[in-house]
């Protein structure tokens, strides 16, 4: 098994500095950047055992006004990612990871990828 992290720019230690959560400085970590790195890694390796979401995956994602309409840029965001794996792991009667994280600073998309899990949840775990 595998762990994943996916963001553009931080690393799992630099998540560590502002969560205090030690699994990103005592896990072993498969870093993607992107929505197709994501992709691509976890059709090779299969579903990992915990992974960890950024939701804003590139620098047009940041510079925006209070209200960006994500769905019209060129790179998509980690809620793209979750939103696939969720759907993947339906498709293929494969569990999502048993742990997710979200260490985006995104309090809006943290929200967003959180709700994707807890539905998942509410519907095929029953919790």
């Amino acid at each position: 098994m595998y762990n994943l992290f996916l963001d553009d720019c931080k690393m799992p230690k630099d998540v560590f500095l502002y969560t205090k959560n030690p699994m990103y400085m005592n896990l072993d970590w498969d870093i993607v950047m992107n929505y197709n790195e994501f992709i691509k890694i976890i059709e090779e390796k299969g579903i990992p055992n915990v992974i960890s979401f950024d939701y804003d995956l590139a620098d047009e994602h940041y510079n925006n006004n209070e209200h960006p309409i994500y769905d019209q840029f060129t790179e998509k965001t980690g809620y793209h990612c979750a939103r696939w794996l969720i759907n993947y792991c339906i498709d293929h009667a494969k569990d999502v990871p048993k742990m997710v994280l979200i260490h985006t600073m995104n309090p809006v998309g943290s929200q967003n990828i959180a709700s994707l899990f807890e539905t998942y949840d509410k519907i095929y775990r029953g919790t």
